[in-house]
């Protein structure tokens, strides 16, 4: 059996759902079909930001925008300029769907509930009379005479005259985009906690602190990948903003040493060790404040509980006055609240949203059109690229920027 069509997308999720529509609202006539290999399209839509879906984040400075991005900014700076945050609310407004922005920049729908995002992007595909076919798993992908061919695991034959890959991070993507000629960078986890097992963590779970400075202590410059953030401890380890935009920024370098490395801990970040000391000292050497136990009287932003889990720690006796303290042990404590070390045992995962890094070879994609470079009408959009944000809304925020651009293009280029 075998059909054809003028576009087919491989992949039924955000990048390629949004290329679908935005292609059928530039060029009607085209007739468009969503291959899907699961039985259930959107699902990251669906789980993203605990079943809200982080549909975004409220910075529209394209050139701000790229820091966010470990991989990708700089073939996304340009692309940014033509479909951004700012776009991306607009069009979901225009379909009905009001969106907000948190305090920490993070965009969601007014109904907190992410089957609001997956509705209208089923509606819009449904209104357009876009060919959406689930449980269809493309097995093989072939570029003959201006022409594509897809061979389905149901034994079906499809034919195309251009194909969007819109796979995340499938392994199948991965071999298709590889079977017409694309180099793939390895992929591997991006997002994810650290397992730490250490005695200065030993309970004080659920403890956590608004902006640490991040390190990890790799041979050479740069093996030591650094970030600032907010850290969570946690019956594994550690979590929190900080820790996930660290291994974005150091996801090849924590790979390449099997996930254990040591990291250093700024709790008092931007303090540097010897302003630590100088302010422990002045304390010290206050009539006032001297006088006091130096367990009960932290003068530092730090959450008591952890400031005494150091002090013991650094063996300073929790009973002593600031006064008693040497100049030696003020030094070891400024040490120790500054460039702590930690030894970081493997990863943990990060909620439901999988992010990985690598992906079809970005060099080989033309970022106005998102068209390979190698096969002609071709074209790519969202995780199968190796792009990768950190958390927050970013890695929407690409899919929707490529699957917009592939949209736009592929309906200037098809039509029956």
């Amino acid at each position: 059996m075998s059909s054809s069509s003028d576009i087919i997308i491989i992949g039924g999720g955000a990048a390629g759902f949004l290329a679908a529509i935005v292609c059928a609202e530039n060029n009607p006539q085209t007739r468009i079909t969503i291959l899907e290999a699961s039985a259930n399209v959107l699902k990251k839509v669906r789980v993203s930001g605990g079943g809200r879906c982080n549909v975004t984040h409220h910075c529209f400075d394209p050139a701000q925008l790229v820091t966010y991005y470990p991989r990708g900014g700089k073939e996304l700076r340009g692309a940014f300029t033509r479909f951004q945050p700012r776009d991306i609310i607009n069009w979901f407004e225009k379909k009905g769907v009001p969106l907000k922005t948190e305090s920490d920049g993070r965009v969601f729908p007014v109904t907190d509930n992410s089957e609001t995002i997956v509705n209208c992007l089923f509606n819009e595909v449904e209104k357009a009379n876009i060919n959406l076919k689930v449980k269809s798993e493309v097995l093989g992908l072939k570029s003959e005479n201006n022409q594509f061919k897809l061979q389905l695991k149901n034994g079906e034959i499809l034919e195309a005259k251009g194909v969007l890959l819109a796979t995340g991070s499938s392994p199948k993507g991965y071999q298709l985009a590889k079977s017409l000629g694309h180099e793939i960078i390895k992929p591997l986890p991006s997002l994810f906690t650290f397992k730490i097992e250490d005695v200065r963590f030993k309970g004080l779970e659920g403890v956590a602190v608004n902006q640490v400075g991040l390190k990890l202590l790799g041979k050479g410059k740069k093996q030591q990948p650094q970030q600032v953030g907010s850290l969570l401890i946690t019956h594994w380890g550690i979590s929190g903003f900080g820790v996930l935009k660290l291994s974005a920024f150091g996801a090849k370098i924590l790979a390449e040493n099997n996930y254990r490395m040591l990291l250093s801990i700024n709790w008092l970040f931007p303090k540097t060790p010897e302003q630590v000391k100088d302010q422990l000292l002045e304390i010290k050497d206050k009539n006032t404040q001297s006088r006091q136990q130096i367990s009960s009287f932290c003068p530092l932003p730090l959450p008591k509980r952890l400031w005494q889990k150091l002090l013991e720690f650094v063996d300073i006796e929790p009973q002593k006055k600031w006064s008693e303290i040497s100049k030696k042990d003020i030094i070891k404590l400024a040490q120790e609240l500054s460039q702590g070390k930690y030894q970081i045992l493997g990863k943990g995962v990060f909620k439901d949203e999988f992010v990985t890094c690598g992906g079809v070879k970005l060099k080989e994609v033309n970022f106005s059109t998102m068209e390979s470079k190698i096969c002609p009408n071709l074209y790519f959009a969202g995780e199968i690229l190796d792009i990768d944000g950190v958390t927050g809304g970013f890695n929407f925020q690409s899919a929707w920027t490529t699957g917009w651009l592939a949209g736009k293009a592929l309906s200037k280029s098809f039509y029956s």
